[in-house]
């Protein structure tokens, strides 16, 4: 099966530019990358939506009355519900994870932040989140935004990725460097 990540990417990345300048335009930066992170809580959340928001199967019409109940009763900006509207109407809806991703993105871009993708074994606590955040504004020089996934299965450390950049000090990871260690040694 032919990979489709480069083309997910670009679709999202065109959807969400263009969301972007109009939020820019509207002065309502922020506040669509609040309602899209809340949306994104709201798929994550729930399987039925999930499903919806993935699935070929669902008619562009069902897909498009669904999401506009969804976030009129989620109280959702106007500029997000016809942007919802738009995606599912051009049969987009399988890159709309990808499309509030590259969303958090651009508008960190323009505050000069960067992202910082972050996997650790365990939620981070505020304390840590600072401390973190504060090493990395030191090594790239400028404001770092995370994006924290939790990952039990690397058992203890962190994943860091900051633009090409990959810090790895993942429990998983060191055991599996003493692994291949022990069977050249034996």
């Amino acid at each position: 099966m032919a990979d489709t990540s480069p083309l997910i990417s670009g679709v999202a990345e065109r959807y969400a530019s263009s969301l972007f300048e109009v939020a820019l335009e509207a002065g309502k930066v922020d506040a669509i990358g609040a309602a899209l992170d809340g949306f994104q809580a709201l798929i994550d959340e729930s399987a039925d939506l999930k499903r919806l928001v993935l699935s070929p199967v669902f008619t562009a019409e069902d897909q498009t009355n669904a999401l506009v109940a969804l976030a009129q009763k989620a109280g959702l900006d106007a500029l997000v519900t016809n942007f919802l509207k738009v995606v599912a109407g051009n049969r987009r809806l399988f890159a709309l994870p990808g499309m509030i991703k590259a969303y958090r993105q651009i508008a960190a871009a323009h505050r000069g932040e960067v992202t910082a993708d972050v996997t650790s074994a365990h939620a981070l606590t505020a304390e840590q989140d600072s401390e973190l955040k504060a090493a990395l504004k030191g090594v790239t020089g400028k404001d770092v935004t995370l994006a924290v996934t939790v990952d039990p299965s690397i058992l203890g450390g962190l994943i860091v990725k900051v633009g090409s950049r990959q810090i790895d000090t993942s429990l998983r990871t060191k055991l599996s460097t003493l692994k291949l260690a022990l069977k050249e040694v034996g």
